[in-house]
C-alpha cells in the first residue's frame, strides 16, 4: 500500500495519507499576534486547505485534538470551532492544556480524517 505526503519536510510532513486516511500535523497559527479566536480561525482555515488537498473535507474528520497554551481560552477557541465545524459531522474530540513549541502559540490543533 502506498503513501502519499503531502509537503514534505526535514522533520514532518503537513500531512500524510495512506489506505483512504488522511492524518495531519499539528496546525499552528502563521501570525502568533493574533488572539485565541484569531489563531484558531487561521488553524481553521489551514486544516480546510490540507484536507481539500488530499481530498477530503471537515464533513470527514473522524478525530480531532485541540491543545492550548491555557485551558482558559477553552471558551473562546471553542466560540470559532462552533461555527467551523459540520455539525452535522462533528468528529470525536479532545482539547487539553499543553506547552507549546513556541511561546506565541496559543493552539495547536491535529486532525485525522477520511478521504
Amino acid at each position: 500500500m502506498s503513501i502519499t505526503r503531502l509537503h514534505p519536510g526535514r522533520r514532518m510532513s503537513e500531512a500524510a495519507i495512506h489506505n483512504g486516511t488522511v492524518y495531519l500535523a499539528g496546525q499552528v497559527a502563521a501570525d502568533t499576534s493574533a488572539d485565541v479566536k484569531g489563531q484558531t480561525a487561521q488553524v481553521l482555515a489551514a486544516i480546510d486547505k490540507l484536507l481539500a488537498e488530499a481530498g477530503s473535507s471537515k464533513s470527514k474528520i473522524l478525530s480531532t485534538t485541540i491543545y492550548l497554551s491555557s485551558i482558559g481560552n477553552f471558551a473562546a477557541m471553542n466560540e470559532v470551532w462552533d461555527a467551523w465545524v459540520d455539525q452535522s459531522n462533528p468528529p470525536a474530540r479532545a482539547t487539553v492544556e499543553a506547552r507549546m513549541a513556541a511561546p506565541g502559540y496559543l493552539v495547536e490543533i491535529v486532525c485525522v480524517a477520511a478521504i
